[in-house]
């Protein structure tokens, strides 16, 4: 049975394209929690040799290809397609780390106007408006979303890699420069 289950969720993860909870896979495969973490740990020891692992990112899971084998990966896809631009990535870095933020907070920090990126960070889902700031003129408040995980390969914004804990950032490059630590490419331009 527990070797079905593997090969179900595998068929899922597979299909999927996207993290899958656990609540959802129990649910779509009628079993419990603890029997998908069971397969779910079958699988993983099942691809330990293998190009391919799973992942636990933004509340689930997922069937990803090792980092290890990226830049095979990322010369057969879509060169630049998924790269942020260097505002993009500071900006975005800026709101994982001080979220929930206002736009005024992040031009703060980056010392140049922010409302082109935000609204590209916006329309690729990586940003969300998470309400309004109890201050006058009511400005939004940004944080991320659970795309951002995806793309940033996290399971939650608890795994951000730390900043200098001697300074404070001062400006935007820092955190991005951490972020980019992480692993993450960004544009030259």
């Amino acid at each position: 049975m527990q070797d079905s289950l593997s090969q179900i969720i595998e068929c899922l993860l597979f299909v999927s394209g996207e993290p899958v909870s656990v609540k959802d896979l129990a649910r779509t495969t009628e079993t419990d929690a603890d029997a998908v973490y069971a397969a779910i740990r079958t699988l993983r020891d099942r691809y330990v040799h293998s190009g391919l692992q799973i992942v636990e990112i933004a509340g689930g899971f997922q069937l990803a290809t090792r980092p290890e084998y990226a830049p095979a990966v990322g010369r057969l896809l879509a060169p630049h397609a998924n790269r942020l631009s260097r505002p993009s990535l500071e900006t975005v870095t800026i709101v994982a780390y001080r979220q929930p933020c206002t736009q005024a907070d992040i031009e703060a920090v980056r010392g140049v106007s922010s409302d082109g990126v935000l609204k590209t960070l916006i329309e690729r889902g990586l940003l969300k408006e998470a309400g309004r700031k109890p201050s006058p003129g009511r400005p939004i408040l940004y944080a991320t979303t659970d795309d951002f995980l995806h793309y940033f390969g996290l399971a939650s914004l608890s795994d951000l890699p730390p900043l200098d804990e001697d300074e404070a950032p001062v400006d935007g490059s820092e955190m991005a420069t951490a972020l980019a630590a992480a692993g993450v490419e960004t544009e030259s331009a």
